[in-house]
């Protein structure tokens, strides 16, 4: 299996590391010390050697960091896991900080410390230079240090060194010789005549190649340096690379001379001080920096019309493993099943595609009260047995040479109550505002946001995660820097590929989600519509039918039935034919119309 369900930290683990981390700053004379979940190329998922965070203090989330001071620590995480992070670290050793609610300028402030450590590698400009900022009048002082997690762990695992393979041209939609050209044009606009890469994802996209550095995620972590007369220095081990030849543009360096080619630079420099390390902009004292987004960002989140047309492609494959995994669950007695054979269900079924890759995050299955933490992840020791009345929340997804897919759908096993009900009807809504949002050109995802939680306001309740995050095309399943988010100010553009998934999570309870993702298009236009303006639509990638017996039909708005009757006749048609007998039965009666 791509999942493993082993445990990977422990609680108790803490206690003797912090201690070892608490003699380091003792050594180096500080006063606390930052450990971040992030690595040096700030991607949301590490790889094993990196998994500083996790192992001092037990937390395995995507997001959050501690600060450990000589008499207390503390661990920052949102809210997609307020509930995980209780479970996972000790409480005797860390407070629980709510976060962003409370910045760590505001903590670092009220705590009273003097001289606070940093690993300037896995930090960003951006980042350190707000709370040096917010610090200033306090006398208190960010230090860059030395990795002392790197010092007190003992046995820390060796960095990926897996091959990469090159992705095809007619998936991509462009060469990288064209991408190089367009990249340098976009640098050269900037003043700058160079620029300097630290994004796996980017790379990646630019250089038309996909790897296995990371868990799930088909990126290589690297670093480089593009100038804009098209050559381009990677830095990072030649032998991922000899099988595919060389190329007179790409010079590679091993990874750890990346730091002397960056203080040998001079001119004009473009860095990206929200993604690239502070590390960097450190050693780049003999250029001049240009401060800019990374231009592969944007160009690598509008898709072309080869990775839609790859990543439609993908979801009717995804699709139909989906709908053969719910056809056997129908069948099951939920008592003689438990999260983790479902999962391992789910992840035969799309392997029994001949084209799955990866799975694309480690499988999300919360049964009951499990549903209710937001990224949970099943392990040997939480794996629980479903009961009959409870709600199943499943979110996963796969990586396919053509496309990466991620699906929530949450099923009741037998009859739910009126409450879960209630709650997975306003969810819908939501889902289904944001399906059919038509929207002025220059519209950015905090201006729909609202859309998917005004249901669940009339209830008095709402989600604490954003709406909708970006998705790459074979690439990372969490793309920026698009989203559906309160905190996204970038507009929408034709190509964008984005998440739509609103949920519901009763603590102790249930958890309600459903997950579709849509790419951004022209909106159709209106029969015997006047419109003035340049508008925008989704169109809707995935086709899984949504469970009709948690709905109340009556709550439904006509238009909202009319939507998901469609989209059910929709999944009948396009993943009907690519079904086995047995789910072809079972699909004819869950896109039954209501």
């Amino acid at each position: 299996m791509f999942q493993s369900f082993k445990v990977t930290s422990r609680p108790e683990q803490a206690a003797p590391r912090i201690s070892a981390l608490r003699a380091a700053l003792h050594e180096c004379g500080l006063d606390g010390y930052l450990v971040p979940r992030a690595d040096a190329h700030q991607g949301e998922y590490v790889a094993p050697c990196d998994e500083r965070l996790a192992w001092l203090t037990g937390f395995t989330g995507s997001a959050g960091f501690a600060v450990v001071l000589h008499e207390r620590a503390a661990i920052f995480t949102d809210g997609r896991y307020r509930v995980q992070v209780r479970a996972q670290c000790d409480p005797e050793i860390f407070d629980y900080v709510d976060w962003p609610e409370t910045s760590l300028s505001d903590w670092l402030a009220g705590a009273g410390v003097g001289k606070i450590g940093f690993d300037p590698w896995l930090h960003t400009v951006r980042e350190i230079e707000t709370v040096r900022g917010r610090l200033g009048k306090t006398g208190q002082e960010l230090v860059p240090t030395p990795d002392l997690i790197d010092r007190i762990w003992p046995d820390r695992p060796p960095r990926p060194a897996a091959p990469v393979t090159a992705q095809p041209v007619d998936l991509t939609g462009m060469t990288s010789e064209e991408k190089f050209e367009r990249i340098g044009a976009a640098v050269a606009e900037t003043g700058a005549e160079a620029v300097v890469l630290t994004l796996p994802d980017s790379i990646s996209w630019l250089l038309n190649i996909r790897g296995m550095d990371i868990a799930h995620n088909p990126v290589v972590q690297a670093f480089a340096v593009l100038s804009t007369t098209g050559r381009l220095v990677l830095f990072d081990a030649a032998e991922k690379y000899a099988h595919l030849g060389p190329d007179p543009r790409i010079t590679i360096r091993p990874r750890s001379e990346f730091g002397a080619c960056l203080s040998e630079m001079t001119g004009k420099v473009l860095l990206d001080p929200g993604s690239a390390p502070m590390a960097v902009k450190t050693l780049l004292k003999g250029a001049e920096i240009v401060e800019g987004e990374d231009p592969c960002i944007l160009p690598k989140a509008v898709k072309t019309e080869a990775e839609i047309a790859g990543t439609r492609e993908a979801h009717l494959r995804d699709g139909a493993a989906v709908v053969e995994f719910l056809a056997w669950l129908s069948e099951q007695m939920p008592e003689e099943l438990t999260e983790i054979e479902i999962v391992r269900k789910l992840e035969e079924c799309r392997t029994a595609t001949n084209a799955l890759r990866e799975i694309s995050f480690d499988t999300i299955c919360g049964a009951g009260p499990n549903g209710a933490i937001v990224h949970y992840r099943v392990t040997e020791e939480t794996n629980r047995a479903l009961r009959e009345g409870e709600l199943l929340l499943i979110d996963s997804g796969g990586q396919y040479v053509d496309g990466t897919t991620d699906i929530t759908r949450t099923v009741a096993l037998a009859d739910a109550g009126a409450e879960e009900r209630a709650a997975f009807t306003a969810v819908l809504q939501g889902m289904i505002a944001i399906s059919t949002a038509r929207f002025p050109r220059g519209v950015a995802g905090a201006h729909l946001d609202a859309l998917a939680r005004a249901p669940l306001w009339r209830m008095g309740r709402d989600y604490d995660h954003g709406t909708g995050h970006g998705v790459g095309a074979y690439l990372s399943v969490h793309e920026g820097p698009q989203r559906i988010s309160r905190l996204s100010t970038l507009p929408l553009r034709e190509g964008m590929i984005l998440s739509n998934e609103p949920g519901y999570y009763r603590e102790g309870a249930f958890g309600i989600r459903i997950e579709n993702l849509i790419a951004v298009q022209a909106a159709p236009e209106l029969a015997g519509a006047d419109e003035d303006r340049d508008m925008l639509a989704f169109e809707t990638l995935t086709y899984v039918p949504i469970d009709r017996t948690l709905i109340l039909a009556d709550e439904l708005a006509p238009w909202e039935r009319d939507w998901l009757n469609d989209y059910h006749a929709e999944v009948w048609t396009r993943i009907s034919p690519r079904l086995s007998d047995g789910a072809r039965d079972w699909l004819r009666q869950a896109v039954a119309p209501i």
